[in-house]
């Protein structure tokens, strides 16, 4: 016999159901393994399993963006604010301190810059360098309608068949180029290929003529692309129609970090996501925290 606690054991509790802990925290993950469901929970840890994501990945097709010159000055004061990151894998090891707690996605498609024809991207990160960074996903553009439309579907492909061999989630961003329009018949055909294709989020635009379709036809996480700077209201506003019409979160870049009050901003988009504020009162907080500041 072991020399260990050889007491007979008696503690089964037989009138006790199995706690559901174990049950997916994340829209049509169910079935993911245990670090794909980790790691999409860590991208929504927010209060009711929403997030506030900062985009500062404008970079890789279109160069030093206005607000992103210095994100080692500029941005990395916002990162404790947001719930998680995306960015490319150069910013990250250039600029973000290892230290930092916040998950991250890493931009895994490129190739054109804003000068050619955006929709001709290649896969551009492997995943085995996702993992070494510790990534809780991968984003990829996929531009269904397209020149490339088929190209980047593949790339989608080969990203979550991997992703898949590492246990990290693919983030599919319905990317709209410039011919290509954002009214809900259109965005409800792009997210729901990409999520049928296997991607674990999708990120997309709002649109004012039945959001509430797209995220309900999507068995996945639909998170809400802010597209270009507006006034603050009114990105506050579009922020808080798209999670109430069903976005897990916003995944927001130019109306944070071009905002002339990053900081109060992403405290007000946060009151929005997260805690259901109307958006004349989130734009109320932001004003206070300017005048604070």
């Amino acid at each position: 016999m072991p020399d260990v606690d050889t007491l007979e054991t008696r503690d089964f509790r037989p009138g006790v159901s199995t706690p559901n802990g174990a049950a997916a925290l994340v829209k049509g993950a169910g079935a993911l393994d245990w670090g794909m469901q980790n790691r999409l929970s860590s991208i929504f840890s927010g209060p009711g399993g929403r997030t506030v994501m900062l985009a500062i990945d404008h970079g890789y097709f279109q160069g030093p963006t206005s607000g992103l010159e210095r994100i080692d000055l500029d941005i990395l004061p916002l990162v404790g604010s947001a719930d998680a990151l995306m960015l490319t894998r150069g910013i990250l090891r250039s600029v973000v301190p290892p230290a930092s707690q916040v998950p991250f996605v890493l931009r895994a498609s490129g190739g054109p810059s804003v000068l050619g024809e955006l929709s001709d991207e290649y896969v551009a990160l492997d995943m085995q360098d996702a993992a070494r960074l510790n990534a809780a996903a991968v984003a990829v553009q996929v531009f269904i309608g397209g020149k490339y439309e088929s190209r980047t579907v593949k790339n989608m492909l080969q990203l979550i068949d991997d992703g898949l061999r590492y246990g990290i989630p693919v983030l599919g961003v319905t990317a709209v180029g410039r011919e290509l329009t954002r009214d809900a018949r259109y965005l409800r055909l792009a997210c729901r290929i990409i999520a049928e294709l296997g991607a674990s989020v999708v990120k997309t635009y709002y649109c004012d003529d039945g959001f509430e379709s797209v995220t309900a036809t999507c068995p996945v996480p639909v998170i809400m692309a802010g597209g270009k700077k507006l006034p603050e209201l009114e990105a506050l506003t579009m922020a808080h129609r798209a999670v109430q019409e069903g976005a897990a979160g916003v995944d927001m870049g130019r109306n944070i970090f071009q905002s002339e009050h990053p900081s109060a901003m992403i405290a007000a988009v946060r009151a929005v996501v997260h805690d259901d504020r109307e958006p004349e009162d989130a734009y109320d907080l932001f004003r206070s925290l300017v005048a604070d500041a």
